[in-house]
């Protein structure tokens, strides 16, 4: 029986993603030990993986994530302050019955954000 799913990402430098994830949005490092070629990071209950990929062109990365949250509006106000918003990606209500925002993480990542009106 399906309990989570836990997404994997690329990453070229392990140090500027950690640094992204929990200074800039909140995420804590729940690795047990500092592997140089994995991290994995939670907010709340969700987990992202990262694994090394030193080559990975952004320009080339489609590496995607939808997260899910109950508080769309709050959560977009905090995530202005960090800067990554998308300038496709401001906070707006979509024909498919959400209300989303969007940002790149420094790979190129991008991060959805969505919740049901």
């Amino acid at each position: 029986m399906l309990t989570d799913i836990n997404p994997k990402l690329p990453m070229r430098d392990k140090a500027i993603t950690r640094d992204f994830y929990v200074n800039k949005l909140g995420f804590k490092d729940i690795g047990s030990a500092d592997f140089k070629d994995y991290l994995m990071v939670q907010k709340d209950q969700v987990q992202i993986h990262f694994f090394l990929f030193e080559t990975l062109d952004p320009k080339e990365n489609y590496g995607q994530v939808y997260i899910r949250t109950s508080d769309i509006d709050g959560l977009y106000k905090s995530m202005l302050e960090t800067k990554s918003i998308h300038p496709n990606g401001s906070l707006q209500t979509k024909p498919w019955g959400q209300k989303e925002f969007a940002m790149l993480d420094p790979d190129n990542n991008l991060l959805t954000f969505g919740q049901g009106i």
